[in-house]
């Protein structure tokens, strides 16, 4: 539905929503201009409701996945794809702007709350949609801040005669990041701990500060090296998750798989927030038919992935040792319950990435109505027509956003980390309830992190404690083929894990005896396509002849890697450049426009 509201759109630095996307139980807004939508409070609410599905993407709408797990977050150190892989921006584009226009509309929705509801609204109704307005406006900044670094800040509505104003400086980091810090503060202290089903409400908006918060703190920490400013943060963080955790709304209460495959998640105490979704009103999506068991994809999980994985006896991966075999049944039944709940239970030449099919989207009974019962694959399963629910905001997230800035704070000063602390967050999430599917398969939990006894990893990274490795790979584990991978390394400053140069796991996949597990692949179409990686490095090539000598991690010969990325000139991977065609934009009109950190201002 259109939105009536006329307001000029500005090219590049601003602009305004033409209209209103449509949230499953949210009604379209109806025809309001700016003299009658700001009457009452349930006008209110439905001008709000446009920031939904932008902000809340879920799985998506039909196939439009940009911002849903699996298929848009493809770059990452978990991901191999057939062919090449997926590489930097090595160069400013000719375009690449970025976008105000919900800053703008969230921007007008503050001040006609301010100049023309006062009488309207009691005063803890205009604090409530104040703040969920701040919230909304705090989590675009960060989104902005996180991509460019400095960016223009605005905290009115700017027309298109105020040229001085349109076309600015870039506001630095820290002063935008000081003025989304005040929102949020200001959010989790006034919007409504209720405000109906589906609705944000203070949890909602303390989770995903806490989300904020600790991507700032650790930016800060790591990347500009500015403890002070990481305190602040990791400490925001800290306050956010409290919040959550002390409402006792959320619990961790049903097993991993289920919370990606169901088609109603109202009573799943983990889900903060999730996206319903529903075929009667032409709201459904298409995750679940990129991992249907019965189309091919190019993508699958690294080698990399696939040993990071923790044993179920809370060990790691020892090379040599047989309880840490990577044959796929032994993996399943020895490593931590949500790798079974992740991938299908046998190699499939289907996902020609890794031969590893990602089943994590994908209903139980679906995977055994077509691998078992040999039956067709329901139509909901195909193309856009998916009809489970999404989860947007877990309870799992905030608890692993919590220990993460404990443990972060704990080296600036901050309180001792203690056994308790783990109990209550990755402890908690190891003791999730087994599917009994996953139990039949072998399947037990995972043992509980003791700091008395923490894994002594060979792989770690050196420069990471014990303890904070342990939390990283907690959230690996937990969030893979999800949204934060690639966002948690850059924060991290730990790019240089995505560097094929240093490490070869990534453009191998899943274990695999192709003489017993896959024979039809021995094929003469394969030779020199085919390879497998040795525990000890080695690789070898299928040749027609040495069958039996392919057992390992698969790799397909035509795999390359990235491109050099980092400590090139003039190639930040870290934060985003602006397109040429907007530098060459702000000087036609006499104005610069500075380029982001590390790129090439000319």
């Amino acid at each position: 539905m259109k939105i009536a509201f006329k307001i000029v759109a500005f090219i590049f630095v601003l602009g305004i929503s033409a209209g209103c996307k449509k949230f499953i139980d949210r009604p379209p807004l109806t025809e309001f201009t700016d003299e009658t939508a700001w009457d009452s409070e349930e006008k209110l609410r439905l001008y709000a409701n446009q920031f939904y599905t932008g902000f809340f993407t879920g799985y998506g709408n039909a196939f439009n996945t940009d911002g849903a797990p699996l298929v848009s977050f493809t770059n990452s150190d978990d991901i191999v794809v057939q062919g090449n892989q997926i590489n930097f921006t090595r160069s400013v584009p000719n375009s690449s702007p970025w976008n105000y226009e919900t800053i703008r509309s969230l921007n007008i929705m503050l001040n006609r709350i301010d100049t023309r509801m006062s009488t309207i609204l009691t005063p803890a109704s205009k604090a409530h949609w104040t703040g969920v307005g701040r919230f909304f406006r705090a989590f675009r900044y960060s989104q902005l801040v996180q991509s460019f670094g400095d960016v223009p800040y605005y905290t009115r509505e700017v027309f298109d005669t105020e040229l001085d104003e349109l076309f600015k400086p870039r506001t630095p980091r820290n002063e935008v990041m000081d003025a989304i810090y005040d929102d949020l503060k200001f959010a989790m202290q006034n919007v409504r701990v209720d405000d109906g089903a589906q609705n944000v409400n203070r949890y909602v908006v303390a989770g995903f500060a806490s989300r904020i918060a600790l991507s700032e703190g650790t930016w800060q920490k790591y990347y500009y090296k500015n403890d002070a400013r990481a305190k602040k943060f990791l400490e925001l963080a800290i306050e956010a998750a409290d919040l959550v955790v002390a409402s006792g709304k959320y619990d961790i209460n049903s097993d991993y798989k289920s919370i990606f495959t169901s088609k109603d998640l109202t009573s799943n105490k983990e889900c903060i927030l999730f996206r319903k979704y529903d075929p009667a009103v032409g709201v459904t999506h298409a995750i679940a038919s990129y991992s249907n068991l019965s189309e091919s994809t190019l993508n699958g999980p690294t080698s990399d992935l696939l040993k990071s994985y923790i044993l179920s006896t809370g060990k790691v991966w020892v090379p040599g040792t047989a309880s840490a075999s990577f044959d796929l049944t032994n993996m399943i039944a020895t490593r931590d319950s949500r790798f079974e709940a992740t991938f299908y239970s046998k190699p499939s030449a289907l996902n020609r990435g890794a031969y590893y099919y990602i089943t994590k989207y994908l209903p139980r009974d679906v995977e055994k109505r077509t691998q078992v019962d040999l039956l067709g694959l329901p139509a909901e399963f195909t193309g856009d027509k998916n009809e489970t629910d999404a989860p947007v905001l877990r309870y799992a997230e905030v608890l692993l956003n919590w220990i993460e800035a404990k443990v972060e704070l704990e080296t600036l000063g901050g309180a001792v980390v203690i056994q308790g602390d783990i109990d209550k967050t990755i402890n908690k999430l190891r003791n999730r309830p087994l599917a009994p599917e996953a139990v039949a398969r072998g399947v037990v939990k995972t043992a509980e992190l003791k700091l008395s006894d923490l894994p002594a990893d060979p792989n770690r990274d050196p420069e990471v404690s014990a303890l904070l490795w342990e939390v990283r790979r907690e959230r690996r584990m937990e969030f893979a083929f999800e949204i934060f991978r690639l966002a948690d390394l850059r924060r991290w400053s730990k790019l240089e894990y995505m560097d094929n140069t240093l490490n070869t796991d990534l453009i191998s996949g899943g274990w695999v005896n192709f003489q017993t597990q896959l024979p039809g692949e021995l094929k003469a179409a394969n030779v020199g396509k085919i390879a497998v990686i040795k525990e000890d490095g080695s690789e070898v090539v299928y040749n027609g002849t040495n069958a039996a000598a392919m057992v390992g991690f698969y790799k397909n010969t035509a795999n390359v890697g990235r491109l050099p990325f980092l400590n090139q000139g003039n190639i930040n991977p870290y934060l985003t450049p602006v397109g040429i065609s907007q530098m060459n934009f702000y000087a036609s009109r006499g104005y610069k426009l500075q380029q982001t950190q590390g790129w090439p201002q000319n």
